[in-house]
Parts: C-alpha cells; structure tokens; sequence
C-alpha cells in the first residue's frame, strides 16, 4: 500500500461548518509546540480565557475551552450540572435540541420537552407553561442558535424567566457565538458552551464555555460524583485557575489553543459590534441573490440566523447531485439538510472568515450554473 502525504485541496466552505479559517489562524498552528504547563503557555491560557470573556460578554471566573469539539462541551454542562432524578426542561426545535434530551437521559435525569415546529424559535410562552407545570425542575436548557434549521431563539427572555422560577439555564451557542449578539451575564445564563469552528472561523476540536458562579456552586455542592472522568470540571478548574500553580488534569492541545488565541483576538481587534454587523450585511447580500435564483428561506425572517441559512430545494431539483457539482465544478461545500430536512433544504454558512463578499459571489454564480445543469438533465415530461 504506498500511502503518501494528504495534501487537500483549497476549499471554500460555506456549509454549517467547519468555517474558513483565517491566514493568520492558520499560521499560529504552526507555531512551535511547547509544554502545556510551560510558564510561558499559562500566560497565553490566561489571555485565552480574557478573550473568551469578551467574546461571551461574561465576567465569570471559570471562563475555559474544553479540549474537544462542541458536543463535549455540550456534555460538560449537562453531566456536570445534572444528578440523577433531576427534572430538566428541554427545548427541542431541531437536531440539537434533541441531543440536549439524549444528554439528560443519560445522566439518569427527567426530561420535560417543550416542542417547537422545526424551523421556528423556540416559545417563550410554552417554555413559562412547562415550569409552571413543573415546578421540580432545576434546569432550563435550550439552542440559541439551532445549525440544524438556521432558527435563532430568544435567549434573553429565555434566561429572564429561568431566573424568575430560580431555574438555572444550559444554552448552546455553538453556532451564535461571534455572529450574533450574546450577552452572558446581561442575560443571566449560567452553563453556556460553544465551538471553535464556526463564526471564530478556528479549526474544529475546541468548546469555548463558561459557567456562572450559581453553577459553580450547583457543581460543587453535588451529592454523586460527576459521571465523566473527563468532563469533570472540578477537576480542570485546577488547570485553568489564575489562582494557584496549575496541576495537571490532561495534555493540553497546545497547537489548538494557539489557533483559538489567534482566532479570538482577531475577533477582538474588529470588536464583537462589528463582527455581528458582517454577518447580517452579509446575510442580506445573500438573500438577494439567493431570492434573485428563486430560492426561498425556511426560516422566518424575524427567526433566521444570518451565519446559517436554510434554503428550500425545488422541485425537481436533486440536493446531492447539486452539492457534488459544487464541490466538483467550484470547490465549493454547502451543507444538507438535516433530521426532518434531510434532501429538502440546503444549509449555507455565513460563518466567520467565510463571512465575505466574494465568498457569496463564487456561492451565487455557483448555484446558478449547477441548477441550470441541473434542470437541463431532467428529461421533458
């Protein structure tokens, strides 16, 4: 067998992500490897976890990156914060929602569900009828930004009633994250965990998150042990805390991290304000031409996320024979459709990096000429 080195080619990926990455996300990988309990290493973790605040707009003290992808941040939370018996409640209007139901079901908890027509935000109103219900319950989890469908719910108004009722909140923001606003702390959300390889446009294997101190607490008064060795963060708090002379929980993926530090500070140098702007701007030059092809939105556009936008196939039209020509004819990648989706819509990324002009130009030309190819190859009725 001659295996020889893998050299991929140049892509432009306007899928639900991985995102492009930056040039210079991509040279501090490249940076040279040092120990990740080396004097030096801390001092960036520390800047890390600075530049993490800022992008989550949070003060919390445990402010880390886990060190693998989002859905093990997304399991931090829940095992972390969940003990047998629990009653969560659990907003599901997509693919990730339901991971969050599979989540607490694992974890030996009670998951009350609160179902939303994919496509559509999660409803406040059903969400304040479920904990009236419900008054045992402990945990309000929910998606901000739903990849599967390009929903954005209000998580404002979702942290604001948890609070009301003393019911701590999980929210993922793997997709929100530096595309659209979030406020952490002026929305009082408590266990929030993210990814590296959307609107940061970093390489994919890092979950940004952060708990508030009403979560710290919850964790540190548990009665059962954390039932992941791994994802134990009373474990890791030792690693990442400023406080005392770190002890080793893990080998740090120190490369990796460069790429967040990198990544983040970007995000920083065109400030958060800015960042959510593009990707509306963006958005809207998309839409247009989008609507100019004939193609429509899932989502409403009082819900739609600006960095994922699920767009309708037409009829007629084959989704895989489309996304291959892209990828063949324009080294393009756009995503599937996925769960209820799946060979219905097409989801493309305005995430990060990806977030430009000329990406939507190349994206615009691209689907033209591939549904042209496309309908010209469906013979006449």
């Amino acid at each position: 067998m001659n295996i020889q080195s893998f050299f991929p080619p140049r892509r432009t990926l306007m899928g639900p992500g991985p995102s492009d990455i930056h040039p210079r996300v991509l040279q501090a990988l490249s940076r040279p490897t040092i120990g990740h309990l080396d004097p030096l290493f801390i001092q960036m973790m520390d800047e890390l976890k600075s530049l993490l605040q800022y992008a989550f707009q949070t003060n919390n003290e445990f402010t880390i990156a886990v060190s693998a992808p989002g859905s093990a941040g997304m399991e931090a939370c829940f095992v972390n914060l969940l003990e047998p018996g629990d009653t969560v409640i659990v907003c599901r209007n997509g693919v990730f929602g339901e991971r969050m139901r599979e989540n607490v079901v694992r974890c030996g908890a009670n998951a009350v569900l609160v179902d939303n027509e994919w496509g559509q935000s999660v409803s406040v109103d059903k969400v304040e009828q479920a904990i009236r219900e419900h008054p045992e319950a402990k945990i309000l989890a929910f998606v901000h930004a739903e990849t599967s469908t390009g929903a954005l719910s209000d998580a404002e108004a979702l942290g604001r009633l948890a609070k009301q009722h003393g019911l701590l909140t999980i929210v993922d923001t793997v997709t929100s994250l530096g595309g659209v606003p979030l406020y952490v702390d002026e929305w009082q959300l408590d266990a929030v965990y993210s990814g590296s390889q959307k609107c940061l446009s970093c390489v994919p294997g890092l979950s940004p998150l952060t708990f508030s101190p009403a979560a710290i607490e919850k964790i540190k008064s548990r009665k059962t042990p954390v039932q992941s060795w791994f994802l134990d963060q009373t474990l890791v708090m030792g690693y990442w805390s400023g406080q005392q002379k770190r002890s080793y929980h893990h080998t740090a993926p120190v490369n990796t991290l460069y790429a967040l530090h990198e990544a983040l500070l970007l995000l920083q140098e065109e400030s958060l304000e800015s960042s959510w702007r593009r990707h509306q701007q963006m958005h809207q030059q998309l839409r247009s031409g989008l609507e100019q092809l004939g193609l429509t939105f899932v989502v409403e556009e009082s819900e739609r996320l600006p960095q994922l936008n699920t767009v309708r196939i037409p009829e007629g039209i084959e989704d895989e024979w489309v996304r291959t020509y892209l990828l063949h004819h324009y080294n393009l990648e756009i995503g599937a459709g996925l769960g209820q989706f799946a060979g219905n819509a097409w989801r493309i990324g305005l995430m990060g990096y990806s977030a430009r002009t000329e990406n939507i130009a190349l994206c615009l030309k691209a689907l033209e000429d591939a549904l042209a190819q496309c309908q010209a190859s469906v013979p006449m009725r």
